[in-house]
């Protein structure tokens, strides 16, 4: 089973790489161009540390929090210990960090699966149904923000509405599709497909619609959005007590903005770690809102750097420990 996703990352990944590089090229050039580098490395060297120590700390804290909420969607099928979800989330971090297409997904879903009864797809739907939440959360929160704030640019109004929509969609398909498991199941018995195929896809979609309809218990509904308000209000904080290393006054709406379209961005093909992404969103989203855009630069560049380190250290003391975890288990088993 360990054998077949690299021949398949071998085959697509220059055409990853060629349309995400591709991309960050234009964002780089678009979000660099006319920059005053000697102010920015000037704003980035008189940096106030100990505002950044603290954006760091609600960041690890952020982490945990993610861990947990994941554990609510993975607990309605199984029983998982605290400390291997959240290792199993810094390790998908790392992924994300350093591999193209989200592949840190994947490599939580595997150590989680790995370690209990659950399929890999059921635990990969859980993971991506966690980002698609997490995409109609940040786009409801910024729509509602751009609907409020005044004044901003004529293209905000736009999107603002736009987004919105869409996340109301997003939504609601989350809540229909488990509903649709046998009209699924109907077009792909009448599809002329091999039989050994059929199988997997009818196995497949069951894992997928299994996964979502997690979201259909009210309680574990309820405590995932509130672990989800608890999770992006923190980061916005972190964004808020982090400009003020650079004396940037951005306010929580503004901080919630720069979430959405950051989170947003980062769902177009990117390379790891979204370079050029979080650049052209931080000086196209900062400066319309009284923000000095070499400023906004020098916030963004270190606080990707921030980042970058926090989940480098968590995502590897966390492969090391989930390979400790794993050897033991595989030691006691017959």
């Amino acid at each position: 089973m360990e054998s077949s996703p690299p021949e398949n990352g071998k085959r697509s990944n220059p055409w990853r790489w060629l349309v995400a590089g591709g991309l960050a090229a234009v964002l780089l050039y678009y979000a660099l161009r006319g920059t005053d580098w000697p102010s920015v490395w000037h704003i980035i060297l008189g940096a106030k540390w100990q505002f950044l120590a603290a954006s760091a700390v609600i960041g690890v804290v952020n982490y945990f929090l993610r861990s947990l909420r994941w554990r609510v969607l993975l607990n309605a099928r199984g029983k998982f210990k605290v400390s291997t979800v959240f290792w199993a989330t810094m390790a998908g971090y790392l992924g994300n960090n350093f591999l193209p297409a989200r592949a840190g997904e994947v490599v939580r879903s595997f150590i989680i699966s790995d370690q209990s009864a659950l399929s890999r797809t059921y635990v990969l739907t859980t993971a991506l149904t966690e980002r698609l939440m997490d995409a109609i959360a940040l786009v409801l929160c910024g729509s509602i923000v751009l609907l409020q704030v005044n004044p901003k640019p004529a293209w905000m109004e736009g999107v603002g509405r736009t987004t919105a929509l869409i996340a109301a969609f997003g939504a609601v398909m989350v809540v229909v599709l488990p509903y649709t498991e046998g009209l699924i199941e109907k077009i792909l018995r009448m599809l002329p497909l091999p039989a050994k195929l059929r199988d997997r896809l009818l196995e497949f979609s069951g894992q997928i619609l299994l996964g979502l309809r997690v979201f259909h218990h009210p309680g574990r509904l309820f405590t995932f959005v509130l672990m989800t308000a608890l999770v992006w209000g923190g980061d916005a904080v972190s964004n808020v007590v982090a400009a003020r290393a650079f004396d940037i006054h951005m306010t929580f709406p503004v901080a919630v903005l720069l979430l959405a379209g950051m989170g947003l961005g980062s769902a177009l093909p990117a390379t790891p770690g979204y370079v050029g992404i979080y650049q052209f969103a931080a000086v196209t989203i900062l400066p319309p809102f009284g923000i000095d855009r070499n400023a906004a630069l020098a916030y963004i560049i270190v606080a990707q750097a921030m980042a970058y380190v926090m989940v480098l250290v968590l995502g590897l003391l966390g492969l090391y420990k989930i390979r400790g975890t794993i050897r033991l288990s595989d030691a006691s088993r017959p």
